[in-house]
């Protein structure tokens, strides 16, 4: 049997470009790892945040790892850090609780090859490539003008955040210049709750029970407001005092339907860890080619700092809010 000349041209290329094809080394190796290590892991909001970075993980067909401490407890974070960096992964997504802490060690990271890059809070004066998060400066303004306008301009206020990190100072900084422009409103105490909503709740039932004046609660950390929910709804104060928390965690939803919180500043930790582990693919394969290779450009070849930007949720946007996040990906 003859076979047709074109059919036999046509069936040699055909096997040229598959063989081509199956020689050519695949962009993303089957031991491609990133590692994404923060503090509070058990938190929704970094349950959040996970999916988000495991969701680009599996799209771009590359192993992800989480991890960190259970609590708020910046020397194991740190140590989680090193550790990873010592497995030599691909890129490091990480919150320094401390960026003081973590200075030296992400310098050393990205001096070893491996990209790092800070999402929720900062580590500015390292040698990180980009940060990508909340602008913290800005969400604070936010929290302290909603609440000069649930108080009217006027009352006591006690303040919720966690000292020692840079976000939550920027939020606390952003609070002070919105107040600059209610010189009637006086922040009267500024309480320090380690992330933990059973520290928040005993320290502002403390007050509470210590007859302090008080019109509004500010919570510039996730776990506040649920804390200070608990403790109007157990003196029997809920509509009495203002409370304004951070994040949209399920507990503080609640609260918020319930009257408890009177609005929420929602950050978006997904979008956070999902766009950092793109930038840390695009630095690991050197996809942008404004310079040779970005461990010797002059300026990192990706933007400096992202804003990934805020929401404000109150009785008024709940449930649309909510039926967003019934869609939202969960964790894997």
């Amino acid at each position: 049997m003859r076979l047709h000349p074109a059919r036999t041209i046509c069936g040699v290329v055909l096997l040229a470009i598959t063989l081509l094809v199956s020689c050519e080394k695949a962009f993303h190796q089957p031991d491609e790892r990133y590692v994404f290590v923060t503090a509070n892991i058990n938190l929704p909001y970094w349950q959040e945040a996970q999916a988000g970075f495991r969701d680009a993980a599996q799209m771009l067909g590359v192993k992800a790892e989480f991890a960190g401490p259970t609590s708020y407890a910046p020397n194991e974070e740190l140590e989680a850090f090193q550790k990873a960096v010592t497995q030599r992964p691909a890129g490091i997504l990480v919150s320094p609780t401390r960026p003081e802490l973590f200075k030296a060690a992400i310098d050393s990271a990205v001096q070893q090859g491996i990209p790092v890059i800070c999402v929720d809070s900062d580590a500015p004066d390292s040698r990180r490539i980009l940060f990508v998060g909340t602008d913290n400066f800005k969400a604070g303004i936010e929290s302290g003008r909603r609440m000069a306008e649930v108080l009217h301009g006027q009352g006591h206020i006690v303040v919720v955040t966690l000292l020692g990190q840079l976000n939550l100072e920027e939020r606390v900084r952003g609070v002070t210049e919105a107040l600059k422009k209610y010189p009637s409103i006086k922040v009267v105490r500024t309480l320090d709750d380690k992330g933990d909503p059973r520290v928040a709740f005993d320290q502002i039932s403390a007050l509470i029970e210590g007859k302090e004046k008080i019109d509004g609660i500010l919570c510039l950390e996730a776990s506040g407001g649920g804390g200070a929910a608990s403790v109007l709804n157990r003196f029997n104060l809920i509509g009495k005092i203002a409370v304004v928390a951070m994040d949209k965690d399920p507990e503080t939803l609640d609260w918020v339907s319930r009257g408890a919180i009177t609005a929420t500043i929602a950050q978006k930790p997904y979008v956070m860890s999902f766009y950092g582990l793109r930038f840390l693919d695009d630095l690991h394969h050197n996809i942008v080619h404004e310079f040779k290779d970005w461990r010797t450009a002059p300026a990192a070849p990706l933007p400096a700092w992202v804003d990934t930007g805020t929401a404000v949720v109150d009785s008024s946007n709940l449930t649309a809010f909510r039926e967003a996040l019934a869609a939202h990906p969960k964790p894997l």
